[in-house]
């Protein structure tokens, strides 16, 4: 049956999934699902992701919803094939890993995902980008990012020397906020952009990018 993703690429949970499939050099059918239509509200979609967002995934018999969660199976599921997203050798390591994996969910994506739907995706819908909203959200977000920056000061990647799911789960969203004028939240800290211009040229997510359409 194959691995099938449903959702569409102008969302970053979307493209969060099909990285890690690229990581792992593994073939996998998109499925388009027609927002615009509500088919993500419909009861075929509904079977695959009782809330009706995007992503959705199948695995054979398998089924699973929400983009972290299928990273992580598609992390463990296939540790051996491609790059070993879950690197960890020791407990200490996990426990990085996982303290960074939190970070992503829990401090990083509120205000980018509320900063991107502002300036991105409300002109998309006909709606009107507050600049107040804008600037308190480039606030919260930096000073997020000045944490990290501290963090990457003193390793190539989130969870130490090597790539891992923590670096892969932030990227769709920093590589978004690269497309608005806000871009120097990234750039004006030197050792995210460091970050970022390392995982960026990864072969894997060149080739995720070049399928993202906005």
């Amino acid at each position: 049956m194959g691995l099938k993703v449903y959702g569409v690429t102008l969302s970053p949970n979307v493209v969060r999934v099909i990285a890690a499939l690229n990581e792992k050099g593994l073939d996998f059918e998109l499925v388009p699902v027609d927002l615009r239509a509500g088919a993500h509200k419909q009861p075929d979609f509904l079977a695959l992701n009782p809330f009706g967002q995007v992503p959705a995934f199948e695995d054979g018999a398998v089924k699973i919803f929400e983009s972290r969660a299928i990273n992580r199976y598609i992390a463990v599921q296939y540790k051996h094939t491609g790059v070993d997203l879950l690197p960890s050798k020791t407990p200490a390591e996990l426990a990085a890993l996982e303290s960074w994996l939190e970070s992503e969910s829990q401090n990083f994506n509120p205000p980018v995902a509320k900063f991107l739907f502002e300036v991105l995706f409300k002109p998309m819908i006909g709606m009107t980008t507050d600049p107040a909203t804008v600037e308190s959200l480039s606030a919260e977000l930096g000073k997020v990012l000045d944490v990290y920056e501290a963090c990457l000061s003193k390793s190539k990647y989130f969870a130490g020397d090597e790539f891992s799911l923590v670096d892969l789960n932030h990227m769709p969203c920093v590589s978004t906020l690269m497309m608005t004028p806000k871009l120097d939240l990234v750039t004006a800290r030197p050792h995210v952009k460091a970050w970022w211009d390392a995982v960026s040229a990864r072969p894997a997510w060149q080739k995720t990018a070049a399928a993202i359409k906005m």
